[in-house]
């Protein structure tokens, strides 16, 4: 990524020096999504962040792609939409995460739905 590219990106170096970065465009729309709900952390996760809800993680953005967290048994119906794919950094797909291209979260109903997702399965999990 060069460094012109970063200026559309949040970039933070963490304690060993690795640099994370994410659209913050993307993240201010999903926070938007989100609304102000106390039980929201935001974390540094996966080389972008992610929004934990009731400590479990929820859904996040990875440079310019949502990142979310729709479960085991929610994980084949996402993947039938259009422009998501498996979650994966090392060759393996993480079942019960998939990412989804910015085609298919650009309008603001898009956004809310996958976000609805992600929330319904992450409320489902016990608090941590």
């Amino acid at each position: 990524m060069s460094a012109d590219s970063l200026q559309d990106h949040g970039t933070h170096r963490t304690k060993r020096g690795t640099r994370m970065a994410y659209d913050e465009a993307v993240a201010k729309r999903v926070r938007n999504a989100l609304g102000k709900t106390p039980d929201i952390v935001e974390k540094r996760m996966f080389g972008g962040i992610a929004f934990m809800l009731r400590g479990n993680m929820c859904c996040g953005v990875i440079d310019g792609r949502l990142m979310l967290r729709v479960g085991p048994d929610g994980y084949e119906a996402a993947l039938s939409r259009p422009h998501a794919k498996p979650m994966d950094f090392t060759g393996r797909p993480m079942k019960g995460f998939v990412f989804v291209e910015p085609a298919g979260f650009a309008s603001a109903g898009d956004l809310k739905a996958w976000i609805a997702r992600a929330r319904k399965f992450a409320l489902s999990l016990p608090a941590k």
